[in-house]
């Protein structure tokens, strides 16, 4: 079967790699000249499956007011206020619930424990490199309250038999060393010793080089514009380069999928919500994290890179904004010397954001639509590099007509109509 991939970052790639391992004639379009120049460019480069929750949450509506007031606030509140914007952050209001929280969750620690098997899998059958490495990840607490907070996260990790660890400070400094120098106390923290780290960009770049290899055609440069459609399926994508036709299509296009397929009659609540990130080189070896950090108060990830140091989080709704604000680099290096003194060369650390495609639940939509070729893998939000290989896994599967190795029903589009 023909497959065209719309979408050339790590959701893209790793689609159209697992598609081409299915046995498919994948082609992917992307308006980049290479894969991964966009939200996949400098994430925080965490792979932390049991840290996947939503961010909609019981007691965040009082939390996001705290957090908008904040110095170095996690969470940036400047909307266009579109009824997009509007309907989402309603949604996202609506998904606050003990209920929804836990339903929420138990599909993303699903589909992302999945990812990480995979990831390990083809790690093992390739000897794919991206600065790898297997040293767990320690969420940081500052107060005693984020500390005692953790309760229902910690029965999620075992309902789904995820390892784990509540630590004390001495703990967390014995996790990651460089903590015996940090200039602000430390409570304790929740370390997941199976969680990994890794440079996305490398990442996808190499998993476009293994899916050439498979035979995957990759046009870049490609601006895609709308999909045509004839009676119930898509005829063909058209793009500044002409139509391509296939027999089925994947879009895979972040927060730009939204658009592609409202013509189409379709409502896909996915909204870009930018992150940001700074990357510096490692100052001081003996003083740099380990592996990944989550500092929860500020909601900032602080990752070890090989010989750099990625520091990236917050949350800022601005639509399709991409603009540089200092204030935030000031968070990122906040974040970062207020627990590794020394550790990176800030002064020469470069500074990125990136809009992150989310949805109200916090789940990915992976699966089919009400066309029949037609097949979303979108909506990661901050987990697109956590999640990658087992999305690609299942949207192969689905377009194959194969039975996934996990339930799969409720991560498609036509959960919001129910």
């Amino acid at each position: 079967m023909k497959v065209a991939v719309l979408g050339g970052g790590v959701i893209g790639v790793a689609s159209a790699y697992y598609l081409a391992k299915a046995g498919h004639e994948v082609t992917v379009i992307d308006r980049q000249p290479g894969p991964a120049l966009e939200t996949s460019f400098a994430n925080a480069g965490e792979i932390s499956p049991g840290y996947a929750s939503p961010w909609a949450a019981p007691g965040i509506p009082a939390k996001a007011v705290k957090w908008l007031l904040m110095r170095h606030a996690p969470l940036i509140l400047k909307p266009q206020f579109d009824m997009a914007t509007l309907g989402w952050l309603l949604a996202i209001l609506r998904n606050c619930t003990e209920g929804r929280y836990a339903l929420n969750k138990s599909r993303m620690v699903r589909l992302a424990e999945y990812s990480r098997d995979l990831l390990i899998e083809l790690r093992r059958d390739t000897g794919i490199q991206y600065d790898e490495r297997s040293k767990g990840t320690l969420q940081l607490f500052r107060t005693q309250s984020q500390l005692d907070g953790i309760g229902k996260d910690v029965e999620v990790l075992r309902s789904y038999g995820v390892p784990y660890e509540v630590l004390d400070a001495a703990g967390c400094i014995e996790a990651e060393p460089g903590l015996a120098l940090a200039v602000e106390p430390i409570v304790g923290g929740l370390r997941l010793p199976n969680d990994e780290t890794g440079d996305c960009f490398k990442f996808t770049n190499a998993l476009a080089d293994l899916a050439k290899a498979k035979g995957v055609e990759f046009r870049f440069n490609t601006a895609i514009k709308d999909l045509r459609r004839e009676g119930g399926r898509i005829a063909a994508v058209r793009t500044s380069d002409g139509e391509v036709t296939a027999d089925a299509f994947v879009v895979a296009m972040g927060s730009y999928s939204p658009s592609l397929v409202k013509p189409l009659g379709m409502r896909l609540p996915v909204y870009p919500v930018k992150g940001y990130s700074i990357t510096a080189p490692v100052l001081k070896a003996d003083h740099a994290p380990v592996s990944t950090l989550l500092d929860e108060s500020y909601k900032v990830a602080i990752t070890r890179l090989g010989d750099r140091i990625r520091v990236g989080g917050m949350a800022e709704i601005s639509g399709f904004s991409n603009d540089l604000h200092p204030r935030r680099r000031q968070t990122l290096e906040y974040s970062l010397q207020s627990l590794f003194p020394d550790a990176g060369a800030v002064g020469e650390a470069s500074f990125w954001s990136g809009l992150r495609p989310m949805t109200p639940d916090g789940t990915p939509v992976v699966g089919g639509t009400p066309i029949e070729n037609l097949y979303l893998n979108t909506g990661h939000g901050t987990l697109g590099w956590t999640m990658a290989c087992g999305s690609g896994q299942v949207i192969a599967d689905v377009v194959s007509g194969t039975k996934s190795a996990i339930d799969t029903r409720d991560l498609s589009i036509s959960r919001y109509s129910n």
